[in-house]
Parts: structure tokens; C-alpha cells; sequence
């Protein structure tokens, strides 16, 4: 029987249509198969301006929001779902100009804590639509600012011994045939000298301080033989003042440190607290081991500090009293070095102070651990008991949170 050359025509057209078939489908299944599994980049994209620290947002020629991330709503550039104004017509001129322009986008009003000065950076994203992008620079403004306080702060306290020996040095030659007066201004000149000297000591030991990481080289330091090396310095300052210093007993405790830094620091919390004792009053020291740390307190029955100023204590240059400070020939940095000779160590230096009550000052240094001999174990020594006074005080701690000694010891 002979078939039709249309029916075969119509038979081979329809094989061919299967064949292209299956080999459209097999190729689809085989792209499927050989996509890569994971994000887009468009998926990526987005993950990067959300997670971004500065704030993002993409306005449109309307100057609507396409795209922002969270952290614009935190630096204030995105407010009740729209852009900040300021942005917004930035946005306008960038679209006419196709050129980026800087503005800032520093809160208009204080809001406490939030960031203080906030630099604006707007681009063109062509099509009419536009990328605002805020920087956060507040950390840059208040470190400049502390700079400026503290050149000033240095120009001052130089200019006023620099400017008594000039006028001191005067008077002795005015008054160079009168030995009397001659020894008199002299005498002052040395006290102006030596405390213009004490000065720049501290300075550049604050220099060496501030900004320091931890100590790279720890050696391990007995917290007795610094207490008697504070001691020792400050014996004199303390006998003209009249001051008694006692301390507790030996207390064998070991820390990791510099040896001449502790002893700077604990020499600076004693000269502080017989600077501001009454003649006849005691000051004392007392060391324990707590949470494995080694604490020293140094207590006094002085004049105390006020509740507003205890945050400003460790500032350089603060004094709580000036007058006094001024009149014993205090520089106000001593208590700025003790705070950084304790981060420095990994530790920290707490305040508990009452006016008319007096100070305890709190020097918290993580202790030495040893290895115990017959089992290898690291332990720290045995912390000596000690009666804790019965006081709530109120604790000032800068660094690490360092716990309170409960007043007068």
C-alpha cells in the first residue's frame, strides 16, 4: 500500500517537533541543573547598603525614597519615612548638575548621645536618580575638640610659672643688695621652677600613657615592695602635712606589670589624698585579692568630692578644689596618669567619695597566676581575709567596673 507523501511529510514534521522538544527541554533542565546555588547580586548588593555603617538612601527625580538602609534612620538622614530636607534638595541640584556635592546633615538640635556632626556626600545615579550617603564623623569632632582643650590647657598651666619666675627673677635683681629678700625671692623661684619642672614630667609621662595599648612586657611585680616604694616617696609630702599613713600587713599578693608605672600611680592616689586631708588626719592603704584581681585603696578622711564632679576627676588638668591644688602645687594630671597607668594593665581605677567624709581611691590590677607544683594548675594566690566596712558608698569606676572598698579602712 503506498502511503500518501503528505501523510509522511505531516509524520516527519511531527517527529522533528518532538525531537526539538525534548531538546529545548533537556537544555532548560540542564541550565536549571547548572545555575549556582546562593544569593544573587542583586541579593548581595542589598545585604552590603544594609549592612553598611554609613547611612544609604536612593532618592528618585521626585526626590522619594527608593532604597534606604537602617542606618540612616540612626544618623538622622531618614525621618518619619522621608529624607532629610536637606538632602532632598541636594538631591535637585546634583540631578541638574550631574555632579556630586558634600552637605551637612549634622542634627539641627541636641539629642543626647546620638551622632553630633554628620557629613552628607550626594551623587548621581543617572535617570534622574540619586545616592545620599552619611558619614559619621562625631568621633573625629570631639577628638578634635578635647586637642583644643587640652593645648589650652597646657599654653595656661605653663604660662603661669614661667610668668612668676619672670617677674620673680625681676624682683631679685630689683633687690640685689638686700640679701634678706634676695634669699626670699629665690626660695620662690625654686618652688616655681621645680613645680614648672613636675609639670612637664607629667606631660610627657601622660604622652607616653594616653593612647597606649596594654603594656606588651609584664613582669611579675609584689604589690608589698610598691606599696613601700609609694610609701617611701610620698613620706616627706606627708610629714610636712602632718599626715599619718598606715597600712595593713603584708600581703604577698603578685601582679603582672611595670613595677616603676604601679608605683607612680599609687605615689599620685597618695600625694592626692594628703593634698586634700586637714593636718592630723589619717590616710590609709590596704591591698586584697578580688575576682582575680589585686585591689589597692588608698582612703583618706579629706574634704571629699562632690557627687557632679566625680565623673571629672581623672580628666587632665581637673581639680576638684583649685585653690587648695594650687597652694600644695598640684598640675592636676596626677589623677589622668593613674588612669591610664591602670588600662594600660588591663585594669582600672574606681572612686567612692562623700564631701566632708573623704575619698577612697580604688587602683585594680589583674593578679599573677602561678602554677601550682605538684598538679601544673594555674591558680591565683590566696587572697588574705579582710572585714568589709558596713557602707553603701557610691563607686565612680573608669576602665573596667572595679568593686568598692566601702569607705574609710
Amino acid at each position: 500500500m503506498t502511503v500518501p507523501v503528505s501523510f509522511a511529510l505531516a509524520i516527519g514534521a511531527l517527529v522533528v517537533g518532538v525531537a526539538i522538544g525534548f531538546l529545548v527541554a533537556r537544555t532548560r533542565t540542564q541550565r536549571a541543573e547548572r545555575k549556582p546555588e546562593g544569593p544573587t547580586v542583586a541579593e548581595l548588593l542589598m545585604r552590603l547598603v544594609r549592612s553598611s555603617n554609613n547611612g544609604v538612601v536612593v532618592l528618585n527625580r521626585f526626590g522619594d525614597m527608593v532604597l534606604h538602609n537602617p542606618r540612616a534612620y540612626e544618623l538622622g538622614l531618614v525621618r518619619v519615612s522621608q529624607a532629610d530636607p536637606r538632602a532632598r534638595q541636594a538631591a535637585e541640584q546634583v540631578v541638574e548638575t550631574d555632579e556630586p556635592m558634600e552637605i551637612d546633615l549634622s542634627p539641627l538640635e541636641a539629642r543626647g548621645r546620638q551622632p553630633e556632626a554628620v557629613l552628607g556626600i550626594v551623587r548621581p545615579l543617572g535617570d534622574g536618580f540619586t545616592i545620599v550617603e552619611a558619614v559619621d564623623h562625631s568621633e573625629a569632632v570631639r577628638l578634635e575638640a578635647t586637642r583644643r582643650d587640652f593645648v589650652a590647657n597646657v599654653s595656661h598651666e605653663l604660662k603661669t610659672p614661667v610668668g612668676a619666675i619672670a617677674l620673680l627673677t625681676e624682683a631679685v635683681l630689683d633687690a640685689a643688695e638686700d640679701v634678706d629678700e634676695v634669699r626670699r625671692f629665690g626660695s620662690k623661684i625654686l618652688r616655681e621652677s621645680t613645680r614648672l619642672g613636675q609639670l612637664v614630667t607629667e606631660l610627657i609621662a601622660l604622652s607616653r600613657l594616653q593612647g597606649a595599648e596594654r603594656l606588651p612586657d609584664l613582669n611579675v611585680v609584689e604589690v608589698d615592695a610598691v606599696v613601700r616604694e609609694a610609701l617611701g616617696r610620698t613620706s616627706l609630702s606627708a610629714e610636712s602635712a602632718e599626715i599619718s599613713v598606715t597600712t595593713d600587713a603584708a600581703s604577698g599578693l603578685l601582679v603582672e606589670g611595670d613595677r616603676t608605672l604601679l608605683v607612680t600611680a599609687l605615689s599620685n592616689l597618695l600625694e592626692n589624698a594628703i593634698a586634700y586631708s586637714t593636718p592630723g588626719s589619717p590616710v590609709s592603704i590596704s591591698r586584697r585579692l578580688a575576682d582575680g584581681n589585686v585591689e589597692i585603696a588608698v582612703t583618706d578622711r579629706g574634704i571629699g568630692i562632690a557627687e557632679d564632679e566625680q565623673q571629672r576627676v581623672f580628666e587632665r588638668f581637673y581639680r576638684a578644689d583649685k585653690a587648695r591644688s594650687r597652694a600644695t602645687g598640684g598640675t592636676g594630671l596626677g589623677l589622668a596618669i593613674v588612669k591610664h597607668v591602670a588600662a594600660n594593665h588591663g585594669g582600672s581605677v574606681g572612686l567612692w567619695s562623700s564631701p566632708g567624709t573623704g575619698s577612697t581611691f580604688t587602683l585594680r590590677i589583674p593578679a599573677h597566676i602561678s602554677p601550682e607544683p605538684a598538679t601544673g594548675k594555674q591558680i591565683p594566690p590566696a587572697p588574705r581575709q579582710e572585714k568589709t566596712p558596713e557602707r553603701t558608698p557610691r563607686l565612680v569606676v573608669t576602665g573596667q567596673e572595679a568593686p568598692d572598698h566601702g569607705g574609710k579602712l
